[in-house]
Order: C-alpha cells, then sequence, then structure tokens
C-alpha cells in the first residue's frame, strides 16, 4: 500500500541558531515512525520509501544538524546532540510513542534517542549500522586518530573510500558516484566532528541503557561473523539482499517492508 497523504515541511528550534527541518507525513493519529539519515546524508534518501509505506502511519523524516535543510553553529556533533535533535521534532510534534529507524550513523543516532526518551521510543531499527566493528563501537584511542586524520588529510578520499566499503561487488558505479556526492558535500566542520564523535561513541554503554528491541537490517555480504558474535545476544541482526549500504535508496519497496513488518 502506498501513502497518499501530503507532506508537511516543518522546521522546529534548538539552541546555537540550529534550525531542525524535517517532513511530516501521514494522519496525526496513526503509528509514528521517525527516520533518520546517515552521514553526510539527508532526509530526502527516504523519499521513495515513504511512498511504499501503509498510508496510515505518521512518517517523520528529519534533517539532522548541518545536514540538508537543517542548519546550525554549534560545535557539539556527537550522538546524543544528534538525539536532541530527533528529541526535540518528536516534542514539536507532540509524540507520546513512536520507533525511530536511522540508516548508518543515524541507527547510532536512532539508540540514542531511544536512550533519551525510553517512555517514548518503543523500538529501534537500524538500517546497515550498528554492525561495523570498525566504525561503531568506541574505538582504541589509536585507531579513532587515524580515522579521523584521513578525513582531516584527505576529506575526498576519506568519503570515497567510506562509500567503497559499504559497496559490495556489483554495486552501480552511478550510484556510489551519486552517494558520494552527497557525503563529500556535507560541510567540513559538521563532517569531521561527526565522523570523529562516531568513532568516539560509547556504543556498548548506549546499548546497556536503551533496553528497546534493536533490529539491524545489515547488507549479507558486509555483515562480520565478529559483530554477530559480538552483538547477537543484544541486537537482532537480520542479512538482507537489498543492495549496498544504501539499500533504503535502491530498493525503496523492500526496505518499507522490512520497516513495516518491524
Amino acid at each position: 500500500m502506498t501513502t497518499t497523504c501530503p507532506t508537511a515541511n516543518r522546521e522546529v528550534q534548538r539552541p546555537n541558531d540550529t534550525t531542525i527541518r524535517y517532513a511530516a507525513t501521514g494522519p496525526a493519529d496513526g503509528p509514528v515512525l521517525v527516520l533518520v539519515h546517515g552521514w553526510g546524508c539527508d532526509r530526502t534518501d527516504f523519499d521513495a520509501l515513504i511512498g511504499f509505506l501503509p498510508g496510515h502511519h505518521r512518517v517523520l523524516a528529519v534533517d539532522l544538524a548541518g545536514h540538508g535543510e537543517s542548519r546550525s553553529a554549534r560545535e557539539d556533533w556527537t550522538m546524543a546532540e544528534f538525539a536532541r535533535d530527533v528529541a526535540a521534532v518528536l516534542a514539536a510534534e507532540s509524540v507520546d510513542t513512536c520507533v525511530v529507524a536511522g540508516h548508518s550513523m543515524g541507527g547510532a543516532v536512532a539508540v540514542e534517542t531511544a536512550r533519551l526518551l525510553p517512555a517514548v521510543v518503543t523500538r529501534v531499527v537500524a538500517l546497515d549500522a550498528l554492525h561495523y566493528l570498525s566504525l561503531f563501537p568506541a574505538q582504541e584511542e589509536q585507531q579513532a586518530d587515524a580515522v579521523v586524520r584521513a578525513f582531516h588529510e584527505d576529506f575526498a578520499a576519506a568519503t570515497r573510500a567510506m562509500v567503497a566499503s559499504g559497496s559490495p561487488e556489483g554495486t552501480d558505479p552511478a550510484a556510489q558516484d551519486a552517494y558520494f556526492e552527497r557525503m563529500v558535500a556535507v560541510p567540513r566542520q559538521v563532517g569531521l566532528g561527526a565522523i570523529e564523535a562516531l568513532v568516539r561513541w560509547d556504543m556498548d554503554s548506549a546499548l546497556r541503557d536503551a533496553q528497546q528491541p534493536i533490529t539491524v537490517f545489515a547488507v549479507r555480504e558486509i555483515l562480520a561473523r565478529d559483530a554477530v558474535d559480538r552483538y547477537g545476544d543484544r541486537l537482532r541482526i537480520v542479512p538482507v539482499d537489498l543492495g549496498s549500504h544504501h539499500f533504503h535508496v535502491e530498493s525503496p519497496k523492500a526496505t518499507a517492508a522490512l520497516l513495516a513488518d518491524a
């Protein structure tokens, strides 16, 4: 079923000259699904997917600060502060219960939102997030420094490498180029701050605090056995064959079905 409800583009103000913009689709009294994009991306990644969700859902697609149409003068780009962006949207929409789904870095933001709002968030869904052991769990200082240094030394090359790492064999090169062009255009201070915050994010602590069920839809060809061994008792990890790290863009109908079932 596809939604026929019009989309309203809205905004909410936060401290530090921060304007969070988001799209609201579906009936105000429907079950709420919040969509959070990944690093360097924005809410338009979900445009096609939203069209395949059941029409009775209330869907809120958020541009995190510094991404898409959201602007900010702040210097805090941590996962916790991004979660406060999402929380501000939920407050503006008077949401009392919801599911939060996040792609890539947005998966970390979704977990932090659940941690922040335990009475509001009932479930977290991660779209190819949380299972990359070289990125999501807090890294040793030397490894974290190496990741951050690569982005400082050559932002474009590091971004291109990030896209490549999420692109299994057979991924359309044109699609990879499109992802790269979008991600490399993120404001430099936002991109650097967010990637540094991500590699230093204490995922293990966040998972202990966030008690909600968490489902991870992971690209099968990228999913490592070590990740399943480490987090399989806390995360419901479901391998999928829907495309690359950006499978929600490449296979919006199938991804919408996963979200509707979750």
